[in-house]
């Protein structure tokens, strides 16, 4: 029976996390003493059950046990030998009684964006182990369990700013291919950390699912936000106040310009972007009003939509009027998520179909895991910010 084979039977009847332990174990115990062998292949210089050269004086000399320390317990494994005692094995060395789970390797690669077949290619050239499909399936899926705990946490009662945003991947439903969106929401903490509160996946993006994303938020103890920092959906600022009624709304202001943009041509490109900048770099609201209605007088006749859509959403454009130019850098665009979901496309990009939901899920939350541990540091500027929101919200400080 080959490693493959081993592994589709240690698979068999997984039903409970102890199971899939279990399996783990077995799974482990196999990969490396398949690899040790190999490994002394390597050292005699001919395969096991071949005849040794004539030449060679070294030959094998049986097993020693040897007992590792890991995530799951003691793993009891042969270790083999050779008659001079020369050989020196890597992969487990001399005197070494501890190893990583071997299912913390294979969700390392898999949630740096490799695909299953990428994580078995792998774990053949580092150990020369041919893993099945399912038993790696059956590794990465134990994460879904971890999601489920993550997105029903509690969170905080308060969340000064939140980012709201959306990507869209391509999933396997009902024998078809058909885009869902998956939603992200930022919170940055009061002491200016990030913090991904929960990660939702439906059919299409819209308000009214962005309602029960916001419900979901309240339940699990969100009190309050101060100012929440979205894309263009329409209905959506509707949606926040319906949850979150004295919220104030910032639609993203590169949103805003890149949709603006798609309805000029590449000769007037760079003059649009250069009025529309004199827009939300002004000093206040009053200014870029002024600006608006200067862009409007120069630009209308071509371009009319722009003006339209400015217009339409001027009350949610210039809520970031309201603070200081250090503070506005730190809403008045989604970067904060849009960098997330950088590395998270980055993740995804050798998976043009997901199979399911699930597996959708799976990937982005270990995605998410990893960048988050890059958010040791509070965002810049944060502490101006905060005394700032003091002044203002003193009174929603000390009822939350």
């Amino acid at each position: 029976m080959n490693i493959e084979e081993i592994g589709k039977e240690l698979a068999k009847g997984i039903k409970t996390q102890t199971d899939l332990k279990e399996m783990t174990r077995g799974l482990m115990k196999v990969v490396l003493e398949s690899a040790l062998n190999a490994e002394l292949d390597e050292h005699l210089g001919y395969e096991r059950h071949e005849k040794a050269p004539q030449r060679k004086t070294n030959t094998r000399n049986g097993r020693s046990q040897k007992t590792l320390k890991g995530d799951h317990g003691e793993l009891a494994i042969d270790v083999p030998r050779d008659r001079a005692a020369s050989f020196s094995p890597q992969i487990v060395p001399k005197g070494k009684t501890r190893i990583e789970g071997f299912e913390d390797q294979i969700l390392a690669l898999y949630s740096r964006g490799m695909t299953t077949r990428d994580v078995q290619e792998t774990l053949k050239d580092m150990y020369n182990a041919e893993i099945s499909h399912s038993v790696i399936a059956n590794v990465t899926d134990a994460v879904i369990d971890e999601v489920r705990t993550w997105q029903s946490r509690p969170l905080d009662s308060v969340y000064p700013v939140v980012f709201l945003d959306c990507l869209v991947v391509k999933v396997h439903q009902d024998k078809r291919v058909i885009n869902k969106a998956i939603f992200l929401a930022l919170g940055i903490t009061e002491d200016g950390h990030k913090d991904l509160l929960g990660l939702w996946i439906a059919e299409n993006e819209g308000a009214k699912f962005w309602l029960s994303i916001l419900t979901d938020l309240q339940t699990r103890g969100v009190q309050d936000i101060f100012i929440a920092c979205v894309d263009g959906l329409t209905g959506f600022p509707e949606a926040i106040e319906a949850s979150f009624p004295k919220t104030k709304v910032q639609l993203c202001i590169v949103h805003m310009v890149r949709n603006s943009l798609r309805y000029v041509p590449a000769k007037d490109m760079k003059a649009v972007a250069k009025d529309l900048k004199a827009i939300y770099r002004s000093r206040n609201a009053t200014d870029a009003a002024a600006a608006l209605d200067a862009f409007a007088a120069t630009w209308s006749e071509k371009y009319p939509t722009i003006e339209k859509s400015w217009r339409r959403h001027w009350d949610n454009l210039i809520t970031m009027f309201d603070y200081p130019d250090e503070i506005r850098k730190i809403f008045y665009t989604t970067n904060a998520i849009e960098s997330l979901n950088s590395v998270i496309r980055k993740t995804i990009r050798n998976r043009k179909i997901f199979p399911s939901d699930q597996s959708a899920l799976k990937i982005v939350y270990l995605a998410i895991i990893n960048a988050s541990k890059k958010w040791t540091m509070p965002l810049r500027d944060w502490k101006p910010a905060m005394n700032r929101f003091a002044i203002e919200y003193g009174d929603r400080f000390e009822t939350n």
